[in-house]
């Protein structure tokens, strides 16, 4: 970003207010920023919550998978070829999957198909984080639970997954914060998400400079903001490890 800064030409600094004037104040060009973030969040809100859910499922049944072989055998099966086909393609080709050869002939919003596609491709990276976290958790721990008397839901829900949490969370938290980046491809699908808004302004004033510098700035905002968060977060979990 500073580096960017840097870079500005001299003369851009004795413009900047006029620039800033044109960019966001007249006509209430803002709104288009406004608008295109509250876009962007709501994607990735909804986006985080089908990425937990799917990939919770999805390592629950390879984990289940790896311990008997015969169980979940058809699941499993689809549960590879998924990892596999979301892993191994670009996130913007699904997206234009999921508008245009999926959603379009229903009559469904952009804003579900994107959510859908963030959601799902995000769920096939959350899988493989999760399914790490319970494979490291130490099989003692498994073997104790059992001998309490669980059974093997309960052993999971209430013995394995919590310290997996504890072990993924940093992994699961820059996976969300990348699912907030990636859904600047949004406006491939005509979405005014807060990269498009951005640019929307800069086809207006001609500026490249004033209105996609905002908008990185926002972005890096809500990242710092996020990160700090999941640091205050992880701290409070290893300080209740350590009571």
């Amino acid at each position: 970003m500073y580096s960017l800064i840097a870079a500005l030409p001299l003369s851009y600094f004795s413009e900047f207010p006029q620039k800033f004037y044109d960019a966001f104040i007249l006509k209430s060009r803002y709104k288009n920023i406004v608008f295109g973030l509250g876009n962007t969040l709501m994607i990735t809100f909804f986006a985080v919550i089908i990425g937990i859910i799917l990939g919770t499922i999805v390592a629950l049944i390879k984990v289940t998978h790896n311990n008997d072989k015969k169980k979940l055998r058809f699941l499993n099966a689809v549960c590879s070829v998924y990892l596999t086909v979301i892993r191994g393609t670009p996130v913007v080709v699904q997206l234009m999957i999921m508008w245009y050869i999926i959603l379009q002939p229903t009559n469904f919003d952009r804003i579900v198909a994107a959510v859908l596609a963030f959601g799902i491709n995000s769920g096939a990276y959350v899988a493989e984080v999760i399914r790490s976290g319970i494979q490291s958790v130490d099989k003692g721990q498994v073997e104790a639970g059992r001998s309490l008397g669980l059974n093997q839901r309960d052993t999971m829900v209430k013995i394995v997954f919590p310290q997996a949490l504890k072990n993924v969370l940093p992994a699961i938290g820059n996976e969300f914060i990348a699912l907030l980046k990636e859904t600047s491809v949004a406006g491939y699908i005509a979405i005014q998400d807060l990269t498009k808004g951005g640019d929307i302004i800069r086809s207006i004033t001609y500026d490249p400079y004033t209105s996609l510098l905002a908008v990185a700035g926002i972005y890096l905002l809500i990242v710092m903001g996020l990160t700090a968060l999941l640091s205050r977060f992880e701290r409070r979990l290893h300080r209740s490890d350590n009571r």
